[in-house]
């Protein structure tokens, strides 16, 4: 049995396209003899067409070896992640950063959405942190973070455990339960379409939440989570920086 360390994490199978091959080296024996007839027949044209001709069967000629070269021996990569734990005894920590800066040309629930796609990934919960970091400083952004890390306590078991692929919720479930995108075989079972419309109740709710919230303005006097929001303004403020912590994962709000 090989040992884990000298497992690949990748093979690479060579394809010999011999038919291909043969029609790209006719092509540029076609070229090189066309060269070659330009060169002889230097007497036969006025100077400056035959040098422009020249000129331009050259460049092809020599973009055509380019070409061919790089297509000479495709290749396709394979690759095998779950490898990867028997290289290494621990994974790293990662730090995802997502930015924006205009809460209306940059919707607060597309950041949602981003955030919980990141989250989600088949990675070590408590090696994961996502940060993001909103240049205009706005409170709605902020408060749609906080709801969102609330629905993530949810959201990413629920990814791991039926294995999706598609993990913006709002692409997700834009299907139906027995064609959403999943790895999972349980993902035709009553128990995943009862729990489905539960996390799709769930995502609904948070849209309706931060939908409500950027019809009115947020109360940043009365609660202490927004009172640094009550005296700044998009393009003048200080930095702030925010964190919560759901699912083993931590998410900044940085607002610079």
């Amino acid at each position: 049995m090989a040992k884990p360390s000298s497992v690949p994490l990748y093979e690479k199978y060579w394809y010999k396209h011999n038919y291909k091959r043969v029609t790209d080296s006719l092509l540029l024996i076609l070229l090189l003899l066309l060269l070659a007839y330009r060169i002889i027949s230097v007497n036969n044209y006025s100077f400056f067409p035959w040098f422009v001709a020249f000129i331009c069967e050259t460049w092809f000629t020599i973009s055509w070896i380019l070409t061919i070269s790089t297509q000479w021996n495709p290749a396709v990569t394979k690759t095998y992640p779950d490898r990867l734990l028997q290289r290494v005894q621990e994974l790293p920590p990662v730090d995802l950063f997502v930015t924006t800066a205009d809460v209306v040309l940059e919707p607060p629930i597309i950041t949602v959405n981003t955030v919980l796609s990141l989250l989600a990934l088949d990675y070590p919960a408590h090696k994961l942190a996502c940060y993001v970091s909103d240049d205009g400083c706005s409170p709605l952004n902020f408060y749609a973070l906080q709801e969102a890390s609330k629905f993530a306590k949810f959201w990413v078991p629920f990814c791991k455990k039926y294995e999706v692929q598609v993990r913006a919720p709002f692409r997700y479930f834009c299907d139906e339960p027995c064609t959403s995108t999943s790895n999972n075989k349980e993902d035709s079972t009553p128990e995943f379409r009862q729990e489905w419309l539960r996390m799709k109740d769930m995502y609904d709710n948070l849209s309706r939440k931060i939908e409500d919230a950027a019809l009115k303005l947020i109360p940043s006097q009365h609660d202490k989570e927004f009172a640094v929001f009550s005296n700044t303004h998009p393009t003048n403020h200080p930095t702030i920086i925010k964190g919560q912590s759901r699912v083993k994962q931590r998410v900044g709000v940085i607002l610079v």
